[in-house]
């Protein structure tokens, strides 16, 4: 009889609707007894699960997280910091899970278990933002604190109209009035650009807060490149909700809506902006230096045509 694997089962029991929620020992019954031995932690607060995997990721032969992207964010950093090669289970419990819908793990805790356990994974691309890793996007302007911005309650009572009702109906239509342009120097694989800007996001992702959806054509979530989404040229609060409809229909103009892909960039401002990083705070630099970091992490995830394989990889 083969050994059994030992796992570090990191849950974020507050992420989900409440109703909905499954505790940790009811996931857990869903693996096969004899073939995986768990060790169970809790997160308490924000940035627990990267405590938690540099702490008692050693002794095990892989990790699961149980929670929202931010919980998955939390743990890809632990284990990077690590330097660890360590594979990653994930659950997604969480709100929104556009990570999880991007790289393909149903949001059924049953069905993410059988992924697991079949053993099935890819490698993830890694975004690195001035030192930090996040996994699926980083961005500033408008809406910026959107996610981090809305209060857990909020999320677990309404999941993703809670993203809606905070962004657009209480934050964002109320600032559109005192819309600021932002100027920057962006430098990037395909050269240099110097202008006024609105809002920027550099994602892994077809999906972005739950509402931008990027073709899955042009996205690949392991060809060391990244996405980025540039706003400009918006003068009045029609504009704006022009604009939005413009992302909607994947209208890139060009012009005022610029949609590129690149390995690194370095971004300069005239004075400090805030930005996120998957959702949470990252902080108010006025210099950010942004590179990918191809294939960083082993993620347990189907078959999926935004995972470019070895084959395609040499050609």
């Amino acid at each position: 009889m083969s050994e059994k694997k030992k796992v570090l089962f990191i849950i974020n029991p507050c992420a989900g609707r409440d109703k909905t929620r499954k505790s940790a020992e009811e996931i857990i019954s869903l693996f096969p007894a004899e073939e995986f031995e768990f060790t169970v932690e809790e997160t308490t607060c924000r940035g627990d699960a990267t405590n938690i995997v540099r702490r008692c990721l050693d002794g095990h032969d892989f990790v699961v997280c149980c929670g929202g992207d931010g919980t998955f964010n939390e743990t890809v950093n632990g284990v990077l910091h690590l330097q660890s090669n360590k594979p990653i289970g994930y659950i997604p419990t969480g709100s929104t899970n556009d990570l999880a819908s991007t790289i393909g793990i149903p949001t059924n805790v049953e069905e993410a278990v059988k992924i697991i356990v079949s053993g099935q994974m890819n490698s993830y691309d890694i975004g690195c933002h001035n030192g930090r890793f996040f996994t699926y996007v980083a961005s500033f302007g408008p809406g910026t604190k959107l996610s981090y911005s809305t209060s857990q309650k909020m999320k677990n009572k309404l999941g993703h109209a809670a993203y809606m009702i905070n962004g657009f109906v209480l934050k964002i239509i109320p600032t559109l009035k005192e819309i600021k342009p932002i100027h920057i120097k962006i430098e990037y694989d395909g050269g240099t650009l110097d202008d006024i800007f609105y809002f920027a996001s550099v994602s892994n992702s077809t999906s972005v807060a739950g509402l931008f959806k990027f073709d899955k054509n042009t996205v690949k979530l392991n060809d060391g490149k990244f996405e980025m989404l540039l706003v400009r040229h918006i003068k009045t609060p029609l504009d704006a909700f022009r604009m939005l409809g413009k992302m909607l229909r994947k209208d890139y103009d060009g012009k005022s809506l610029m949609f590129l892909n690149t390995s690194q960039a370095k971004f300069t401002f005239d004075e400090p902006h805030a930005w996120t990083l998957d959702g949470e705070f990252g902080g108010e630099p006025d210099s950010v230096s942004f590179s990918v970091l191809p294939g960083a992490v082993n993620v347990y995830s189907p078959k999926n045509a935004m995972f470019i394989g070895k084959e395609e990889k040499s050609l």
